[in-house]
């Protein structure tokens, strides 16, 4: 059952995906000679998108606090591109994302055209143009949202934030929101450690296989109850961490915990 499950959501996944590109193209064609009426239909697609994945993959969202409005800047801690799904479905925003995902099938496309930010973790310079993009999203009324850990893990707890991505929110003056996100799936299936985090050297399709087969899964998604404002970056990263790591819900609490759940 839960295989024909994994293949039914799969294809769903495919079509609904083409479907939200084309429907991008055409809107951004006609809004062609608007930048900002071309920034607002991106955001419209994609949480549309993002509400359809959630409803198709029995995602479940339980959030707290208020969600910030645009245009804002928030960080959150990131446990699997599940998160985009999860933030984009509540938020109208852009993603700070590692190049890499600039190429998957699907999503990649997907994206490129919604505008996210892409960041090459090995060249240094490519934050300089990272930091530039995240400028001008704000300026132009935009919702941007950075995974300040750097990488995804399995949830035992919040990495500390890289605080050089912070740098035009501190430069600026600008305040920063922030959010934290929790899965749990049901007690007969896998563990959202492993079936909903994506971490380590877990492979992409095998991951994506094994998160299609569950029948459902519980997110919670936390908002900060104010902004921080700091114009030293490190500082900056420092206090939001620690505020994320309030809100923050273990997946797994312990190492005794983890190292059953994966024998």
């Amino acid at each position: 059952m839960s295989h024909l499950r994994a293949i039914f959501r799969l294809a769903a996944l495919c079509l609904m995906t083409c479907a939200a590109y084309c429907v991008l193209a055409a809107g951004l064609a006609l809004a062609l000679p608007f930048h900002r009426a071309r920034a607002r239909w991106r955001g419209f697609v994609l949480r549309r998108w993002a509400k359809a994945a959630a409803s198709l993959l029995k995602i479940k969202v339980t959030s707290s606090g208020a969600a910030p409005r645009a245009p804002f800047f928030l960080v959150s801690n990131h446990l699997g591109y599940v998160d985009v799904i999860v933030l984009a479905s509540r938020l109208d925003c852009a993603f700070i994302a590692k190049r890499e995902v600039a190429s998957w099938p699907l999503i990649g496309m997907l994206c490129r055209s919604v505008g996210t930010i892409f960041i090459d973790r090995a060249n240094r310079r490519s934050i300089l143009q990272v930091n530039a993009e995240v400028e001008r999203a704000c300026r132009d009324g935009r919702g941007v949202v950075l995974f300040a850990e750097g990488t995804s893990t399995r949830g035992a707890g919040v990495l500390p934030f890289k605080p050089s991505l912070l740098e035009p929110a501190a430069r600026a003056g600008f305040a920063v929101s922030y959010a934290a996100i929790s899965y749990r799936t049901r007690e007969a299936q896998s563990p959202a450690h492993l079936a909903v985090c994506w971490w380590g050297d877990m492979t992409f399709a095998g991951h994506l296989y094994g998160l299609l087969r569950l029948s459902e899964i519980r997110a919670t998604l936390a908002f900060g109850p104010s902004a921080i404002r700091d114009a030293d970056r490190k500082r900056l990263a420092s206090r939001l961490r620690e505020g994320v790591s309030r809100e923050f819900i273990p997946v797994v609490t312990t190492e005794g915990q983890w190292n059953a759940a994966t024998l």
